[in-house]
């Protein structure tokens, strides 16, 4: 179970990584990279991002180039943190694949539904 400070941490990491990226993507026209969670461990010494890409064609690329920026967008957001936590956690990125998993169970049920 999350405790206040963790919880307050994990929505403070969303908001702001979640402008560092909306930054970056101003860039590359047609492309969006969404924080959807984030989670911060007990210690504060990790946490796990959990990111949703569009459009799907290429978004383990996507992904691997955001993986090699960590420590980039860590020094950034580190920044931006820097009067609210003492330590930054170190950040470790995931595809958040719930929305494919929704799309998935949904074509099911149709399937279900047609015949």
């Amino acid at each position: 179970m999350d405790t206040t400070r963790q919880n307050k941490v994990n929505r403070l990491m969303q908001k702001e990584l979640s402008e560092i990226f909306q930054a970056q993507t101003r860039a590359t026209h047609g492309m969006l990279v969404t924080v959807s969670e984030v989670i911060v461990s007990s210690d504060l010494s990790t946490a796990r991002v959990y990111l949703s890409i569009f459009p799907k064609d290429n978004k383990e690329d996507v992904l691997k180039n955001i993986q090699k920026s960590a420590k980039t967008i860590r020094h950034e957001l580190a920044e931006k943190l820097r009067f609210q936590l003492r330590r930054m956690p170190e950040l470790t990125f995931y595809l958040d694949e719930t929305t494919e998993y929704a799309e998935n169970i949904d074509a099911l049920l149709d399937k279900i539904n047609q015949k």
